[in-house]
């Protein structure tokens, strides 16, 4: 007699909430993957808890089934699979092979009675039987040999004859007698008018089963309900076909088959590799660190490792201060020692220093007055231009990629270790940096680049204190009379920065039509509050209270406490890879998100202040940099002229547009063009910019081909852009960084329209970025060659700010107008604006 417990999975069920549960989870090839790792968390809860002896996932095989047939509507209200479930299902399926678990499916009939099946025949066999599944349907299975175990409840939900009694009212035998007369919207089987849940359970426990409610249905009270059912009676028993498990199966039931064996690593691994799932690999057994042995540290001395750096020109360098730092060069690895060699080692501009994150190491090593130099190869940024999509470039994650899906371990990992790691990971990067073309951009743009930030960082920004202290005060008590004004705008008190109140008071309380819905209810987001600002004053304070708010918090409040007490300053931090275009971005503060048209966010500016009497700040700002690149890069010759005639780029737009002179294009014909000029950059449809305008997506269509009538180049090279992105799965810059686009074949529309607008966009968009990022390693030498004191301190989208005396000022700004405008010559003049001032709001042009 067999022994043991087999375990039924509802598959297709939970691959379906999976998919549903996950968003935007995917390889960085673009293969989907947010079912596959929501079923196998729920497949590993189920195998590493219960241990089951037997084990098998049931699946539908497709909508055509006995029940359909008989009724036509059946499940009909669920929408067909969705994109990108298809290929996900085929990969579950590869999964469970892999980890040797049986896969049942019959054409014809639904996982579901599969389960009923099996677990009918398990259990005359008198084996212990716990189908997995969150479907009621499946209670009506439950008895002395099966129960139903939910895993989505809490820690999981056992369903025993008592259990379903306590939960629904009545024995698991009578739950197709119920669901026959309630109805189950989840499968479209209608209810009997005026028949709920306590209704049905009310009139099966009083005839015993729904037979016998059927055959003494003259004895139901109230009247009403007697009605109903007897002009339902052929539905209801259509229901309780539609609903019954219990059919016969042609399928061989060899509990054998389905006994639970060891996986197979080789083919999990290969699997999870495949998928990027680190986690699920990492539980695996056997996987090792990346580390191929126990890797000691030497006594050797400076001079050893000096010796072996002279051969290969290059030292590995790990660490993220001096007491953790590993030298690595060849085979060994020894900890540097603070001595004068070691420092001289170091700063030896003459040895090629490799590592991973060399930026942060440098501005760690400059506050314990070390010297980092000779910055050659960062495996960091190596990986991100291969590819720049990925969530993160820790050293784990690069290694986890590049050395086949090898990892460092868990827990403080040894430098050493780390090391090794980057010595492996150096020429497999570089060889991939060569075969796409991106060598030259990583070595003459990218590595250059890491030392000029690290110095940025190491610089940092003086901040007045005082300005933001009273700005603080000013702002509390603007606060206070807003709060009072919203309550007395509104009627009553209620949580402001609750989103379910407010609702209740806009929607509720004030009658405001609902504009957009969440999960939640009704959305009270800045686009839905913008809209009823038209309706209500309610709304605009709301919105005010919420940019006050949120500066508040975030700078004005924020910015005095991360000021360094050492230096008096502001060190920001510059990320050389979180974007997918390459611009660089800034956190701790993220000083590039300062709103700069309200009147708070320019005061946060007037807060950013030279460090005395005797400095100045300088800002140089690209004018029209990225129209000016798709003027180069779609080679139309109308606006080339434009540029080169110096005209204004908008009013020139709008002149076209309308068929009128320059001069009597009006301020809003001019505005209208300038939302088009930027949204033919950001690949916008009529529906965006008539959205973005508040006009009909007719009229914003119109605009559109009346601007590419124009710029009809500008046009082929928007097609030419989507064309390359299909074709070659990426789209590059000027310099030939990449962005790759899976999407952009994708079948759901959205994410296609989204991966098209992506291809227009990032040819500009990095160009730029390029290109301020070539002014910056430029002017940084030239600062170095001039011996000047200037600094620059900050980066901000296409400008760059300086802190410098007084008397180099004419020096800097020919030194940086020079760069800036000649670094890439391209087939349009490049202007850059400059202004002086004490502070980053009050400055005045230099012409």
């Amino acid at each position: 007699m067999p022994s043991g417990k087999l375990y039924l999975i509802d598959a297709t069920a939970f691959c379906y909430r999976a998919f549903y549960a996950l968003k935007s989870l995917s390889t960085s090839s673009g293969q989907p993957t947010n079912a596959v790792y929501g079923f196998l968390n729920m497949f590993n809860k189920i195998t590493k808890g219960h241990k089951p002896d037997y084990i098998a996932a049931c699946f539908d095989v497709s909508r055509d089934t006995f029940r359909s047939k008989k009724f036509a509507e059946y499940k009909i209200q669920r929408p067909p699979m969705p994109d990108g479930l298809g290929s996900q299902i085929a990969l579950i399926k590869e999964l469970l092979e892999a980890y040797g678990v049986a896969v049942l499916e019959k054409e014809g009939f639904e996982a579901d009675d599969i389960i009923a099946y099996f677990a009918n025949k398990a259990a005359e066999s008198k084996t212990q039987v716990v189908v997995v599944s969150s479907d009621k349907d499946m209670l009506q299975l439950v008895g002395k040999q099966v129960s139903v175990f939910n895993p989505y409840k809490d820690d999981g939900i056992v369903y025993d004859e008592a259990k379903v009694k306590e939960v629904f009212g009545v024995q698991p035998q009578q739950i197709a007698d119920l669901i026959a007369l309630m109805g189950d919207s989840a499968d479209n089987i209608p209810g009997v008018e005026g028949i709920g849940q306590k209704t049905a359970v009310k009139l099966i426990s009083e005839f015993g089963s729904l037979d016998k409610l059927l055959r003494h249905v003259d004895k139901v009270n109230p009247e009403k309900i007697r009605q109903s059912i007897l002009e339902s009676i052929e539905k209801i028993k259509l229901n309780k076909e539609l609903v019954h498990l219990g059919v016969s199966l042609d399928m061989d039931f060899d509990l054998e088959k389905l006994r639970a064996t060891e996986p197979d690593i080789e083919k999990l691994t290969g699997l999870f590799k495949k998928l990027e799932f680190k986690r699920f690999l990492k539980a695996l057994p056997g996987q090792s660190p990346v580390s191929s042995q126990d890797v000691k540290l030497c006594a050797c001395k400076a001079q050893e490792i000096r010796s072996l750096s002279a051969k290969q020109r290059e030292l590995t360098v790990c660490g993220e201060t001096k007491d953790s730092m590993v030298f690595a060069a060849g085979d060994k690895f020894c900890k540097f020692t603070d001595s004068q060699d070691d420092q001289e080692l170091l700063s030896d501009p003459r040895v090629k220093k490799v590592g991973h994150d060399l930026k942060k190491l440098k501005v760690s090593l400059a506050k314990e007055n070390l010297i980092l130099d000779g910055l050659y190869f960062d495996t960091m940024i190596a990986a991100y231009l291969l590819n720049p999509s990925k969530p993160g470039y820790q050293l784990e994650d690069v290694s986890f990629d590049f050395l086949g899906g090898q990892f460092l371990g868990a827990g403080q990992v040894n430098p050493a270790a780390c090391a090794e790691a980057v010595l492996k990971l150096k020429p497999l990067l570089e060889e991939q940096l060569k075969e796409k073309g991106l060598y030259e951009l990583f070595s003459t743009l990218e590595m250059p680049l890491v030392a000029v930030l690290a110095g940025m960082e190491e610089a940092g920004i003086k901040i007045d204190l005082k300005l933001l202290k009273q700005l603080s005060q000013d702002i509390a008590a603007r606060l206070v009379k807003l709060i009072a004004e919203i309550y007395e705008t509104s009627g009553t008190e209620f949580n402001i920065n609750s989103p379910k109140q407010l609702g209740e008071v806009l929607f509720g309380k004030l009658k405001l039509p609902v504009i957009k819905r969440t999960k939640t209810g009704p959305s009270t987001n800045e686009d839905v509050l913008r809209q009823l600002s038209q309706k209500h004053k309610l709304p605009e304070l709301l919105l005010e209270y919420r940019q006050l708010t949120k500066l508040k918090s975030t700078y004005i409040d924020a910015l005095p406490l991360l000021v360094d007490a050492r230096s008096g300053r502001l060190h920001t931090s510059f990320n050389q890879t979180g974007t997918e275009t390459g611009r660089l971005s800034s956190s701790n503060p993220n000083l590039q998100n300062i709103p700069i048209k309200t009147d708070i966010g320019k005061h946060i500016r007037r807060a950013i202040i030279a460090c005395d009497k005797k400095h100045c700040l300088v800002s140089c700002d690209y004018s029209q940099i990225e129209l000016r690149i798709l003027a180069h890069l779609s080679a139309d010759e109308t606006l080339i002229e434009a540029f080169h005639k110096g005209e204004d780029i908008h009013r020139a737009t709008a002149a076209l547009i309308y068929e009128t002179p320059e001069d009597r294009v009006e301020d809003k014909m001019r505005e209208i063009a300038k939302r088009v000029n930027f949204g033919i950059l950001y690949g916008q449809t009529a529906f965006g910019l008539g959205k973005d305008l508040d006009i009909s997506v007719n009229q914003a269509q119109d605009f559109i081909d009346a601007y590419f009538l124009r710029y009809p180049k500008v046009k082929l090279y928007v097609d030419q852009q989507v064309k390359n992105a299909e074709d070659n799965g990426f789209v590059t810059t000027l310099l030939g960084r990449r962005r790759y686009i899976p999407e952009i074949k994708s079948k759901n529309q959205g994410l296609r329209l989204f991966a098209q607008r992506q291809a227009v966009n990032t040819p500009i968009q990095g160009s730029a970025s390029d290109l301020i990022k070539l002014a910056m390693v430029k002017i940084d030498g030239e600062l170095k060659d001039n011996n000047l004191k200037a600094r620059m301190i900050l980066q901000i989208h296409d400008e760059l700010v300086f802190e410098l005396p007084h008397a180099e000022l004419g020096l800097l700004v020919k030194i940086a107008r020079e760069c800036m405008e000649h670094v890439l010559e391209l087939k349009v003049p490049v202007r850059v604006d400059i202004k002086k001032g004490d502070n980053w709001l009050e400055m005045e042009p230099i012409l």
